[in-house]
């Protein structure tokens, strides 16, 4: 009896050694795979460093710049807690809707100015096309499957008057369990679509610190002028997501029922029933 005991107990130990050998390297690969994901991204994206002066909020130290791709993404101002993440999801950017709107406007109605009629203001805006951003945090939910990006203005690249570090979260949702087996490369293709890697920043980067040293920073041959881009053209039948694709978000969107208007700075387009109808 001791004998069988003891050559069940072995077989026991045997089939349980078998579970773990084929278990635990499992284990260990996606560990593996969910910290190299997170250190090819960091390694990607350079995380600006912020920190506060006399004038508030300041960069001490740039990060990678990246230039927006696509309009309808989201900003508040920098001082803002609440921040709506802009959604991208297969190529599209999906914007906070009314609802989402009216609940950023109950959260900060406590501490945003008023007009005279009692209106409040939440000092919301969409990033333009063509201007440049840090990135300030990146956030990887595998369970959702979505990369989430916390950008922040690039003042100084954008050579505005009025620094003000605007901040806002672009969500990046791929397929369930995309994440699992994807690297750091493919995600950031996704991510180029959108918000592109700046190339060109560095040089000016370096040409504003020699400025701010007071040295003089070197000439540069000027490089031969690019062929200009031929402008977007809008055509009869295009869908208001195709309109939004080349020229952004609207600046006013007239609501007439099956008629739409949008209007942008010097262009009125007419859609009726969702399709391009006049162009103004």
């Amino acid at each position: 009896m001791t004998a069988m005991g003891n050559g069940k107990s072995r077989r026991a130990i045997q089939i349980i050694a078998v579970i773990c050998a084929g278990t635990f390297p499992s284990i260990l690969a996606r560990a593996q795979g969910a910290d190299s994901l997170e250190s090819q991204l960091a390694a990607k994206y350079k995380l600006v460093k912020l920190g506060t002066d006399s004038s508030g909020l300041a960069v001490l130290d740039a990060g990678t710049v990246l230039v927006v791709k696509k309009g309808g993404i989201l900003s508040v101002a920098s001082g803002n807690a609440v921040v709506i993440a802009t959604t991208v999801k297969d190529g599209q950017v999906h914007t906070a809707n009314n609802t989402a709107m009216q609940g950023v406007n109950k959260l900060l109605k406590w501490k945003a100015p008023a007009d005279p009629t009692g209106a409040v203001s939440t000092d919301t805006k969409f990033l333009t096309v063509g201007e440049k951003v840090y990135v300030s945090k990146i956030d990887i939910n595998r369970k959702d499957s979505k990369v989430t990006l916390s950008i922040i203005e690039c003042d100084t690249c954008n050579s505005v008057q009025d620094p003000s570090l605007r901040k806002a979260q672009v969500a990046f949702v791929f397929p369930k369990d995309y994440l699992a087996g994807a690297d750091g490369g493919q995600i950031s293709d996704v991510i180029n679509q959108t918000l592109e890697m700046d190339t060109g920043d560095s040089g000016g980067q370096e040409q504003q610190q020699a400025q701010d040293q007071g040295q003089q920073a070197p000439q540069q041959a000027a490089a031969p002028a690019a062929p200009a881009a031929p402008p977007p053209t809008i055509q009869m039948g295009q869908s208001p997501d195709d309109v939004k694709g080349m020229l952004g978000q609207p600046e006013k969107i007239v609501d007439l029922g099956p008629k739409q208007i949008y209007v942008y700075k010097d262009l009125k387009v007419t859609f009726v029933k969702g399709k391009v109808t006049d162009v103004q």
